[in-house]
């Protein structure tokens, strides 16, 4: 029989205990999470001044090598929400900015209006130095009240950090003009590679707490989504973990992981150069419909 835990009303089948917290599948939140969870003011420190310096040194450096790379998924996100919205101007309010590529990428797109809010005091100085409109906060009640309404709110490997991911979707909602989207990317996390590659050997190393609280799959983030806002759009990124099923065993090796990964880049790129953008962002949603895929991009739309 599975083990069960429980913490403070979230009780469930424990998957795996690492640093001393341990994931259970939450009967109540309906998707897994660690226990105990940390606290939001344990959160702010790590994120406005360790995490960048610490968990991430190299995270601003990577995404101006990766620009190109980028632009692409960035480019089609936009052109997802174009199609969405109907016709411009369109405001977009991007949770957990980084270093403000996104927003950069929507600026010289034009037709978009644009404003960040990101807890990384190193991220939100990078993002003002590209003269973006960037708050160094994180989204709370207060925060929120703040801001003002949006066409899109856009979040990218967001939600698997926050200690309430409910309470981040209902804030959105409140953030969103009727008829808006809301666009996130999580890991996606106890996945059919994943499950075969433990019965190869591996240990778990997607399991990264403090940092990840959340651990979301394919059918989880739909699901907590739907409850406010209708699905639109489902995919999943490539399934890097081929490459640890193939014998390339990055876990823990840096070099090795950077190689896999400017692979993946150059198999995006040269499918984008051959005007096959249309063919990928199927396999894409294809893959997602089998829950593989390393990450998830879902975007929903708020009732009108």
């Amino acid at each position: 029989m599975a083990e069960q835990s429980a913490w403070q009303g979230h009780a469930g089948v424990a998957l795996d205990t690492v640093n001393g917290f341990t994931v259970i599948d939450c009967d109540a939140c309906r998707f897994r999470h660690i226990v105990p969870i940390p606290t939001p003011a344990e959160l702010e420190h790590v994120y406005g001044h360790e995490y960048y310096a610490t968990e991430k040194p190299l995270y601003i450096q990577r995404h101006l090598e990766d620009r190109e790379w980028l632009n692409l998924a960035y480019a089609e996100r936009y052109e997802l929400f174009e199609r969405v919205l109907g016709a411009g101007p369109h405001t977009l309010l991007d949770v957990g900015s980084g270093p403000g590529m996104f927003l950069l990428h929507g600026v010289e797109r034009g037709g978009w209006t644009v404003r960040g809010l990101e807890p990384s005091s190193q991220a939100a100085a990078h993002s003002r130095n590209l003269g973006l409109d960037v708050t160094q906060a994180f989204l709370n009640t207060d925060t929120a009240a703040a801001l003002g309404r949006f066409d899109v709110v856009h979040l990218n490997e967001v939600l698997e950090h926050v200690p309430d991911p409910r309470e981040v979707v209902r804030l959105i909602d409140t953030l969103l003009n009727p008829g808006g989207v809301i666009a996130l990317m999580v890991p996606n996390d106890y996945s059919p590679f994943q499950a075969a590659l433990r019965v190869a050997g591996f240990d778990p190393w997607w399991v990264a707490p403090p940092h990840h609280v959340n651990y979301f799959d394919v059918a989880s983030i739909q699901r907590l989504l739907a409850e406010r806002f209708e699905i639109v759009s489902v995919e999943t990124t490539f399934p890097i973990d081929l490459f640890l099923l193939m014998g390339d065993n990055y876990v823990g090796d840096d070099d090795l992981g950077r190689a896999c990964h400017a692979k993946r880049k150059t198999f995006e790129l040269a499918l984008a150069r051959a005007g096959m953008t249309p063919l990928k962002q199927e396999m894409y949603r294809s893959l997602a419909a089998l829950g593989i895929g390393r990450d998830v991009f879902v975007v929903a739309r708020k009732p009108a």
